[in-house]
């Protein structure tokens, strides 16, 4: 095979594969990674084979056409040499009689041979570069009717524009599937928005960062206070701080530092404040940001509040159930349904149960042990008893809707919610029938069909979602929100559940007494106290149900390694015992304790368990796995945790692809190696994944290493996973400062107070409204003098809705 300098032949460094394509193996449409065989006419590389495997991300290559492949040749494992291409063009026709019959192929419809000679007379051998780089040169060809040329254009752009995208992105330093990504969304206007505004990246293409965009921006002269920069800036900082750290808006001084520091980071620019308001206005002018009372928002969540708070308002109009059974009516079904199931009713369950079918929502809060389990069976119950309807779906007709509608915001919870009330249970976004980027089936236009709404775990219910539901519902149902707000916040911006009972105008029962005391259960006395911001003095004192162990940081994971060998041989499952840990590196980090763990729970020093490497973790069939990303349309979220049920690796399927499969409560997902960092090892999670899930045993290292995480309602929620055992290890010292230390970042939300202002009487009044960012600010001390306007913001929006900004 004839080996040449590709510089001198292609104007490219580096190594090069030149060929037909013969067929394609694999193609991926979402991502475009692809795998195709080609037959070799050139190369640079050290390789005699007439045949070639390329890698990479292509859109769909044609096989009557040739390509240059630029990267390097790769040892594969399993499928031995391959070619690793980073970027690829066609091998245009370089003389007049190739560039005309390429040009008059059936590819360019409308184009002849005699027109084809036209373009490459008046343009020249270099024609089709130039009609690329200027389609108004097609102008000059005599007799080329515009809608002629227009559609000659845009099928060299769908033939040549990504190639000439992907090696302009190569050289700015973007890989091939980032370069793809970023193709994905602009197409043909690839290169020119990164010559002419790459901040454009932070706010379309996910995985772009303000300081990339910033690089590129300086390479192309956009520095200092340049508009595009100051906006850029402006919108990272507050999409971070929505995504971040959960807030729904950011307060105006906030932003305004952090948007300087950001800017200035590199040192080499000075940034005024005044150029910031200015570009802050007028991203309120382009409706990127919505300005109120000196607080920005992100579009999408602040019309997700203001939606949820006309919702709840709307609901609780209803007046019919206040009446609708005389209280001895009530009574006399409770206390039947207490001699049916067994159950004695505190007073504050009682009140619970009569709130919930009297009114048209009601949240129920409490911590473990305090009946919320309870109060929700005797609703359903009840209810059925006194509407004289069954709960069993089998009795409903195909075209007659089950009354009763039970939703969590993960499959874990909802799958508990089955269990203890025999009712089916799904999760929300099941509930409301996600169908993928179309987004939810159900909404204001075809709400859902129900009589009674019950939704358990509302704290990880975010805002966004919280809209989504309330939008959906039908008129005339009874909503009960259950949870308990001393966990952890939702992993989404918001806070909804702490808002709505902070609100007090919603109708609220908290249950306060514990009833699983009784049964001796000393982990829900230690949540209790944990909850009040105590720590019990006999804390190490080794209980029935508790323990705890004393140890340093480097300690860590052989005493989970003990306890675990310790539980494995008394018969406990993988899936019995998590271990739950704040961060994810160091000795005691969850990375480190996952890897050990899997070794003692799902070893494979025989080698007899299939196994696929990728990166450093290698995953087994039986290894307990965590999802990581929301997969809405499978079914599978956040957090979720599945088996690695098969293996399968390229050689075995027609996919030519290794595959893991793994089963979420019997939902199975497939994952090509390209997917498989949507997943990861589960032995070990954190707090935060572990939410709406309770396990056996729970293992809790707590050292003080952790302390940058460690905080009170972070302590509680993993405290509350646990069932049956529960294993504390480490420093109490630390434990007791996390207790001691409650949540310092409380999250930036106006739910609360705009629900107080749309339904409390005392407060109808309604208060100015702010308009556009006062441009003069003085130096020193932020300070503002603010625009008094009594002018809606919202005018001229009258038929834009929310979900434009998405």
């Amino acid at each position: 095979m004839e080996k040449q300098d590709s510089l001198d032949l292609y104007g490219e460094q580096g190594k090069f594969i030149k060929g037909k394509p013969i067929v394609t193996i694999f193609h991926n449409e979402q991502n475009l990674y692809t795998v195709l065989r080609i037959r070799v006419d050139e190369t640079n590389e050290n390789y005699d084979d007439k045949e070639a495997v390329i890698t990479g991300y292509f859109p769909r290559i044609h096989e009557q056409e040739v390509y240059i492949f630029y990267g390097e040749m790769k040892e594969h494992q399993k499928f031995g040499l391959q070619f690793h291409a980073t970027h690829f063009r066609k091998d245009m026709p370089q003389t007049k009689q190739g560039v005309v019959t390429y040009l008059s192929s059936e590819l360019f419809k409308g184009i002849g041979r005699k027109t084809a000679e036209k373009i490459v007379d008046t343009l020249g051998e270099n024609a089709i570069t130039r009609i690329l780089n200027q389609p108004s040169l097609l102008e000059q060809v005599p007799k080329l009717p515009p809608d002629k040329a227009k559609d000659l254009y845009d099928t060299l752009m769908e033939h040549q524009g990504l190639e000439q995208a992907m090696i302009a992105l190569n050289q700015y330093g973007f890989g091939p599937q980032l370069s793809m990504k970023i193709y994905q969304v602009y197409k043909e206007l690839t290169i020119d928005v990164i010559q002419t505004n790459p901040y454009k990246l932070v706010e379309d293409v996910e995985g772009i960062g303000f300081a990339r965009a910033d690089e590129l921006g300086h390479q192309q002269g956009i520095t200092g206070s340049h508009p595009d920069r100051i906006k850029a800036g402006c919108l990272y900082i507050l999409e971070q701080e929505c995504m971040q750290n959960g807030h729904v808006f950011v307060d105006a001084e906030y932003l305004l530092v952090s948007v300087q520091k950001l800017l200035e980071e590199n040192k080499r620019d000075q940034i005024e404040f005044a150029d910031i308001t200015n570009e802050l206005s007028r991203l309120e002018e382009e409706r990127k940001i919505i300005v109120e009372e000196k607080r920005f928002y992100l579009p999408y969540l602040y019309f997700s509040e203001k939606g949820l708070v006309t919702s709840i308002k709307k609901l609780l109009k209803q007046t019919e159930y206040a009446d609708q059974f005389p209280e001895s009516e009530f009574l006399l079904a409770l206390g039947q349904l207490e001699e049916r199931i067994g159950v004695q009713y505190a007073p504050t369950q009682k009140d619970a149960i009569q709130t919930a079918l009297m009114s048209p929502l009601l949240l129920l809060t409490g911590g473990p042990g305090t009946g919320k389990t309870t109060v929700i069976k005797g609703i359903v119950e009840l209810y059925a008893e006194l509407h004289g309807c069954s709960l069993d779906p089998k009795d409903y007709k195909k075209d007659e809707p089950f009354p009763f509608l039970l939703a969590a915001p993960t499959g874990r919870a909802a799958k508990r919610m089955t269990e203890s009330t025999g009712l089916p249970a799904v999760t929300i976004h099941r509930l409301l029938g996600w169908n993928g980027s179309e987004g939810f089936d159900h909404h204001e236009d075809n709400p859902l069909e129900g009589k009674i709404l019950i939704v358990d775990e509302t704290s990880m219910v975010d805002i966004w979602l919280a809209n989504r539901l309330f939008k959906a519902l039908p008129d005339h149902i009874q909503v009960i929100l259950v949870g308990d707000e001393d966990q952890l916040p939702s992993v989404g911006p918001g806070q909804v559940l702490r808002d709505l009972l902070q609100s007090n105008v919603i109708p609220t029962i908290r249950l306060t007494d514990i009833y699983r005391q009784a049964e001796g259960s000393s982990i829900i006395e230690l949540a209790h106290e944990i909850k009040k911001g105590k720590l019990p003095k006999d804390v190490s004192v080794q209980q029935a149900d508790r323990s705890f162990f004393r140890c340093q940081t480097g300690q860590i994971a052989n005493v989970i390694e003990k306890v675990v060998l310790n539980a494995k041989k008394k018969g406990y499952t993988p899936r019995d015992i998590q271990v739950l840990a704040p961060m994810y590196k160091g000795p005691a980090g969850i990375d480190r304790l996952n890897e050990m763990l899997q070794e003692i729970l799902n070893g494979n020093k025989d080698g007899s368990r299939k196994e696929l490497a990728f990166g450093n973790i290698k995953y087994r069939v039986g290894d307990k796995v965590l999802q990581l990303v929301n997969q809405p349309d499978k079914h599978v979220f956040n957090g979720d945790m599945g088996e690695i049920v098969s293996v399968f690796y390229a050689k075995e399927n027609t996919e030519k692809q290794d595959m893991v499969v793994v089963s979420f409560e019997g939902i199975e997902i497939t994952y090509t190696r390209q997917d498989l960092n949507q997943i990861t090892l589960a032995y070990c999670c954190s707090v935060h994944k572990s939410q709406g899930s309770e396990f056996p045993i729970v293992i809790l290292p707590i050292v003080k290493s952790y302390y940058r995480m460690l905080q009170r309602n972070l302590i509680y929620t993993a405290i509350t996973r646990s069932k049956q055992f529960l294993i504390l290890c480490g420093e109490e010292e630390a434990l007791r400062l996390g207790v001691e230390r409650s949540d310092e970042q409380s999250r930036q939300t106006t739910l609360a107070e705009k629900l107080q202002i749309e339904l409390n009487e005392a407060m109808r009044e309604p208060l100015p409204t702010k308009g556009l960012m006062d441009e003069t600010l003085q130096t020193g001390e932020i300070t503002y003098e603010e625009m008094m306007m009594n002018v809606d913001p919202m005018i001229g929006m009258e038929n834009v809705t929310p979900y434009e900004y998405m």
